[in-house]
C-alpha cells in the first residue's frame, strides 16, 4: 500500500466537546476525506445521529460497533462482507455463521438503520463499508474517544464466506506472535496490535471465551496464576465451569473487560492489564511478553497517548485491502444482499424546470 503524505491538525469545533483531526491529503489508495461532500453531504452526520440515538439506549453498542469494523476490515478488507447473509453459492455459510462473529456480533442494526436512512436521502450513493467505517468512529467519541476524521470512498464486496474468517481474526487464546502475525498480514504493526487491544477497554466477552483460565488450567494449578486470584474467584462465581449442564454460551453471562470504566474508551483496559485483571489470555499476554509490555506501561500512564495511538491505527485499520473505484464491488442497495443486476443503475432524475 502506498502512503501519501499526511499532515495532522488538531481542532478545536466551537461549541463542542470533542476535537476532530484534519488530514489535508488523500490517505491511501484512493480514498478521500469529504468524499460525499457532494453527492451525499449529511452522510456522515446521519450515521452520527443514529449512533448516538442508539447508543443512548444501550450503551454496550459501541464496543459492538467498532467490533464489526475490526471484524470486517481483517477477512478480506473493509467491504462490508460482514453484513451480507447469503453468498453466491447457497450451500455455502457466509462470514456472519462464523463461531467468532455469530451471536456475539451486536451493533448490525445500527449499521442496516443508518443505511436505510441514508438510502433515503441519497440512494445508491453510500456505500455500506464507509458507513461501518463511520459508525465506528462515532462509536468510539460516544465512548469517550476524542475523535478522528475518517476518509471514505470504499465499495462493498460481492461475496462472504465462512471458510476465510479462520487465520483472519486473531482468538481469545492468542500469543503475542500470533497476534502480531495477524496484524503484519494486514499492513499493521505490533504497536498498532496493542494500541488497538485498547478497545477492550469496553464491552467484554462471554464466558466461553476465557473460562479455560478460571477451571483446570494447568496440571498443578487449577486457575491461571497470572490471573489476579480474587479477580479470578470473582468470575467464578459469575462463570459455570466447562461441560456443566448450564455452561451454555449463547446465554453465557457477558464479563466487561474492564470492570473500572466499562462503558469509557480510555487508558483503563492496560492499568487492568498490569494489575492481573485482564480477562482473555490474548489481554494478558499483552503484559507477559517483554515485546509488547514497556508499551502497556506508556499507554496506562498516559491518556492522551493513547487516544492518539488509537485514532491512528483505527484511521489505519479502516485502509485494509479496500474495494475503490468504479469496476471494483458495487453500492449495494441493502447491506444484507448484494444487489440484483441493475439495481446498482441510478435511477432517472425528472427536471425541475
Amino acid at each position: 500500500m502506498a502512503w501519501f503524505s499526511l499532515v495532522f491538525l488538531a481542532v478545536f469545533i466551537a461549541g463542542a466537546s470533542s476535537w476532530h483531526v484534519v488530514v489535508d491529503a488523500e490517505i491511501i489508495d484512493g480514498l478521500q476525506l469529504g468524499f460525499y461532500d457532494k453527492t451525499c453531504p449529511d452522510a456522515e452526520s446521519t450515521v452520527g445521529d443514529i449512533v448516538r440515538t442508539d447508543l443512548t439506549n444501550d450503551p454496550t453498542l459501541a464496543a459492538g460497533i467498532i467490533r464489526i469494523f475490526f471484524h470486517d476490515c481483517f477477512v478480506k478488507g473493509c467491504d462490508a462482507s460482514i453484513l451480507l447473509d447469503d453468498t453466491p453459492t447457497p450451500e455455502e455459510e457466509t462470514e456472519k455463521d462464523s463461531p467468532a462473529n455469530g451471536f456475539t456480533l451486536n451493533g448490525l442494526s445500527t449499521i442496516d438503520t443508518a443505511k436505510s436512512t441514508i438510502e433515503s436521502l441519497c440512494p445508491r450513493t453510500v456505500s455500506c463499508a464507509d458507513i461501518i467505517a463511520f459508525a465506528a468512529r462515532e462509536a468510539a467519541i460516544a465512548a469517550g474517544h476524542p475523535g478522528y476524521t475518517v476518509a471514505a470512498g470504499r465499495r462493498d464486496g460481492l461475496t462472504s464466506l465462512k471458510s476465510n474468517v479462520p487465520g483472519n481474526l486473531p482468538g481469545p487464546s492468542s500469543t503475542v506472535a500470533n497476534l502480531t502475525k495477524v496484524f503484519v498480514g494486514k499492513g499493521m504493526s505490533q504497536e498498532d496490535m496493542v494500541v488497538l487491544s485498547g478497545a477492550h477497554s469496553i464491552g467484554g466477552a462471554h464466558c466461553f471465551m476465557f473460562s479455560n483460565r478460571l477451571y483446570n488450567f494447568s496440571e498443578g494449578a487449577d486457575m491461571d496464576p497470572a490471573m489476579n486470584t480474587h479477580y479470578a474467584r470473582q468470575l467464578r462465581n459469575v462463570c459455570p465451569a466447562p461441560g456443566r449442564s448450564n455452561d451454555d454460551p449463547e446465554n453465557a453471562p457477558k464479563v466487561a473487560f474492564d470492570a473500572r470504566t466499562e462503558q469509557r474508551l480510555d487508558s483503563s483496559y492496560y492499568m487492568e492489564l498490569l494489575a492481573g485483571r485482564g480477562l482473555l489470555s490474548s489481554d494478558n499476554a499483552l503484559v507477559e511478553d517483554p515485546e509488547t509490555r514497556p508499551l502497556v506501561e506508556q499507554l496506562a500512564t498516559d491518556e492522551f497517548l493513547f487516544h492518539r495511538k488509537f485514532r491512528e491505527a483505527m484511521q489505519k485499520l479502516g485502509t485494509v485491502d479496500v474495494l475503490v473505484g468504479e469496476g471494483q464491488g458495487e453500492i449495494r442497495l441493502s447491506c444484507s444482499a448484494v444487489n440484483t443486476p441493475g439495481e446498482e443503475v441510478l435511477p432517472t432524475i425528472p427536471s425541475l424546470f
